[in-house]
């Protein structure tokens, strides 16, 4: 899948954010390694902690259905969906990331649109990240 069609799918997730409080969306789409789309938005609570990133929200779906590799994940976010300027993954999102994907192969792309993105590695956003091999 093309990155511009990743970006696509996230900005159709981002149509879902509930953020009452910060009034902040987010929108991610996540690509499994089998070539299914995953979309999560963030999802505010009044208690802020229960709270949930967009790209939790992804990878939370896919794995409750059973996929556990991963490809690529794109993310946008933007002031009452505004999107101006990048939106990168929060560290618990990064982490999360971590437990499922190669960080050396794993492409985080960061939109603001079809044409202005930017993509990385996970090991370029988390470097010296602690995973699943780290406990072998």
């Amino acid at each position: 899948m093309s990155e511009q069609l990743l970006i696509k799918e996230a900005f159709e997730a981002i149509k879902f954010a509930y953020v009452p409080y910060s009034n902040f969306k987010v929108g991610a789409a996540l690509l499994s390694k089998s070539g299914k789309v995953y979309h999560g938005c963030n999802i505010e609570s009044a208690s802020y902690t229960p709270t949930i990133c967009a790209e939790r929200t992804a990878f939370s779906k896919a794995v409750s259905e059973g996929e556990t590799q991963f490809d690529a994940i794109c993310i946008i976010g933007g002031k009452k969906g505004n999107i101006e300027n990048f939106t990168y993954p929060c560290g618990v999102c990064r982490q999360v990331m971590m437990e499922f994907c190669d960080p050396a192969t794993f492409k985080i792309i960061i939109a603001k649109s079809l044409t202005e993105y930017q993509t990385y590695t996970l090991a370029q956003l988390l470097p010296f990240g602690f995973g699943p091999s780290d406990l072998k």
